[in-house]
């Protein structure tokens, strides 16, 4: 139940759990499903599949709805709710008329047009790039505020968290904008990729949810930029995925055993397996992966199938033997990559060794080689391509030789990021010289970020020898290069301007200091903000003047690039600009990067800004669940006492998953913050596991991952972060989900 209203979630066994039936997603049947409820409390009720009829009888309402096409139980839905419809229509390219509507409250039909406009966008882009039209003549979502998942792909009755359709300029951030556009067309892409060909077992989940994925990753590019939009999905692998292959919870794609399947709806399945397809349509080019898909399509239509099957369509395309690529599949970890090079001068000829090596993981000590596409360039001294192709990395090693290259090139290897791997051994003068010239985007966004975490790696372990930070002028003069060159395109420029994450310097690290991490990081940034302080002023006010209506691409890029020009200006000392455009900005996006500036801080300018934002948005909850994360994710030095505080609040509550993930997830994401010294930010999040288990399972083992790296700490957090793995694990009637996740941390 979510308020007075019934909501089905039954992916992936739920359906048992309503009535008795072998529910397997092998199992495909057709549905005709009757409703019957008081038509006082419930006068919406909806199913999946068509509308057929209604009426009242008996002094109940009811509704009848049949869905033509077979379906596995996991993707039946109801609702019986209150709720208010907004409507629209779609026109397929055969001529179906669909009629479309969103379900929600009643007062928040006006933050719905977003939702609706990029549903439309996305059948219509489904059809025109990969011909598949929708199948029904009615497609439904219901908006949900208690729900575990984004959202859920029930054939004709999508179900969403209203963080995932709700959004206005008023109350979303550019990020929410995008976000309800990607996860409104990942849902409506499993129209096909997941119902229509749905998997045998849930083994097979990134069958569908990997495919899905790299599908919307398309379609965002595609609305947006498309270097912009690689960039963040790489940002967000790195972050979360990649951490996970180096921990005890690594699994591969397709995991070969699990207690809880509830456990498996991870970035190994989700955005890896997104990796490998694009690795599929890398390897033999796009024209014949639209083959492979129509032919998948084809094969599999109104069945379950396995990743054998997606294999089979995509080898039928080519003569070039991909079997290889299955081990993707099969192997757990990210491959490091290393190289080695020689220039002959005299014969023109450039020589590249490539190796690939792939650490242990739980129950996989030794690993046969990947295949690996490996897109690449040479480089000249100016930065033109002097020869570009795909090379078939099969081997542990593997040289390649390239004739008639006139002079000794820099390679700019895995463009546009080719494979989901590490490349080790790029010194700092190849970083600059890529982060200058390289014509890939990608790569030259990279080459930054390497460049700029090698300067501040080396200042963390300076810093433990007592040596202060000095700023090093590479790093200045590539940030200052940026800023020169930000008009041409702002929204690059704003993914190119931030310094490297926490996560990414900590997993460089072969002992983690997230406090030393943390420090480098600010003297980093504050050094940079002073130096180039009219640099960034100047670039504060090109950029201003945005109308908050308009979410275009260009626009978002704009505001993006002038919040993140507005945090290195605050980080040297200029709180002033922050509080001012915190004051008088017209759109969320501004205004709450405005107060995550401020909650750096602790004053009173500080309070009174949190003060004013809790004041005017109280009432909304979408917006509330900002408040908490930002004071969750501050660096001010009072944040975990703060959060602290916050788990009491009258609007914290258990039972609302959005509201937990604002405030304890961003918490733990707070690396310097959560890792005290003290271990209270350890047992604030144990003490919310162990609340939150016995009602919502699900939510509690995922933060169990927080504590999952507590091996790469020193000693005295490592057994700090064990007493509270061992709290957890001692819990008697622990879920099977909590479980699993606790005990294979300590394993």
């Amino acid at each position: 139940m979510s308020g007075t209203g019934f909501f089905t979630q039954c992916e992936a066994e739920g359906f048992r759990r309503i009535t008795y039936f072998p529910d397997r997603p092998d199992v495909l049947s057709r549905y005709d499903v009757t409703l019957r409820a008081d038509k006082a409390k419930y006068p919406v009720l909806l199913s999946n599949g068509n509308f057929i009829a209604s009426g009242e009888e008996g002094g109940k309402a009811w509704a009848r709805w049949e869905d033509p096409h077979p379906k596995p139980s996991y993707l039946f839905a109801l609702v019986a709710a209150d709720l208010v419809a907004v409507r629209d229509r779609f026109t397929t390219r055969s001529g179906r008329e669909v009629a479309l509507a969103i379900w929600v409250a009643a007062g928040d039909e006006t933050r719905c047009d977003h939702a609706m406009q990029a549903l439309k966008k996305s059948m219509k882009w489904d059809e025109d790039v990969f011909g598949l039209e929708y199948d029904l003549d009615i497609f439904n979502i219901a908006a949900v505020s208690d729900f575990n998942a984004g959202a859920m792909e029930n054939k004709g009755l999508n179900i969403f968290n209203t963080a995932l359709v709700l959004a206005s300029p008023e109350t979303a951030t550019d990020a929410d904008f995008q976000n309800v556009e990607r996860v409104i067309a990942h849902e409506y892409f499993h129209n096909w990729t997941g119902d229509r060909v749905t998997c045998r077992d849930w083994f097979q989940l990134s069958l569908k949810e990997g495919l899905t994925v790299f599908r919307d990753q398309e379609y965002m590019s595609d609305q947006f930029s498309a270097p912009v939009k690689r960039i963040g999905d790489v940002r967000l692998l790195r972050a979360t995925q990649f951490r996970d292959d180096a921990g005890p919870l690594a699994h591969p794609v397709r995991p070969a055993s699990y207690l809880e399947i509830d456990n498996f709806y991870t970035t190994t399945i989700y955005e890896k397996g997104a990796e490998v397809v694009r690795m599929y349509r890398t390897l033999i080019g796009r024209e014949a992966f639209r083959r492979g898909m129509d032919l998948y399509i084809a094969r599999n239509d109104n069945s379950a199938a396995t990743v054998e099957d997606f294999f089979d369509a995509m080898q039928a395309q080519t003569n070039e033997d991909l079997s290889q690529l299955m081990r993707w599949y099969s192997q757990a970890g990210t491959p490091e990559i290393s190289f080695e090079e020689s220039y002959d001068a005299a014969a023109q000829r450039y020589t590249l060794t490539l190796r690939q090596h792939t650490g242990p993981t739980p129950g996989q000590i030794d690993k046969p080689p990947f295949l690996i596409p490996v897109a690449m360039a040479l480089l000249g001294p100016d930065g033109q391509v002097l020869h570009e192709e795909t090379l078939r990395l099969r081997e542990a090693e593997q040289v390649f030789t390239f004739e008639q290259i006139a002079v000794p090139p820099v390679p700019s290897l895995f463009r546009n990021f080719s494979a989901p791997v590490k490349l080790l051994g790029q010194d700092r003068a190849r970083l600059r010289f890529l982060a200058a010239h390289d014509n890939d985007p990608f790569n030259r966004w990279d080459a930054l970020q390497q460049y700029a975490a090698t300067v501040l790696l080396e200042a963390v372990a300076a810093r433990g020898n007592g040596a202060a930070f000095a700023l090093d002028d590479g790093l200045r003069e590539a940030i200052a290069a940026i800023l020169a060159d930000a008009g041409r395109d702002p929204a690059f420029a704003a993914q190119a301007l931030p310094l490297p994450g926490e996560n990414l310097l900590a997993d460089q690290m072969p002992v983690v200091d997230p406090v030393a991490i943390r420090e480098v990081r600010e003297a980093a940034k504050a050094a940079l903000g002073n130096v180039l302080q009219a640099e960034f002023a100047a670039a504060y006010a090109a950029f201003s003047g945005d109308d908050a209506a308009d979410v275009s691409g260009a626009a978002m890029g704009r505001r993006a690039l002038r919040n993140a020009v507005l945090s290195y200006l605050a980080a040297a000392g200029d709180t002033a600009r922050a509080a001012a455009q915190f004051a008088e900005a017209s759109s969320m996006t501004d205004r709450l990067a405005a107060l995550a500036i401020l909650a750096d801080t602790a004053n009173a300018e500080r309070d009174a800004a949190f003060a004013a934002f809790y004041r005017d948005w109280q009432g909304n909850a979408l917006v509330l669940d900002k408040w908490f994360a930002v004071q969750a994710a501050a660096g001010a030095p009072d944040t975990l006492a703060r959060t602290q505080e916050l788990t009491r609040h009258a609007k914290f509550d258990l039972r609302n998953p959005n509201r937990v993930r604002a405030l304890v997830g961003r918490f733990t994401g707070n690396a310097a913050v959560f890792h005290d010294a003290s271990g209270a930010g350890y047992r604030l999040l144990a003490d919310t596991v162990l609340a939150l288990d016995p009602l919502n399972p699900q939510v509690a083992a995922r933060f169990v991952t927080a504590l999952g790296s507590w091996r790469r700490y020193d000693p005295a957090r490592q057994a700090l972060m064990r007493a509270e793995l061992d709290r957890i694990l001692a819990k008697p009637d622990l879920s099977h989900n909590t479980y699993e996740m606790a005990s294979r941390a300590v394993a």
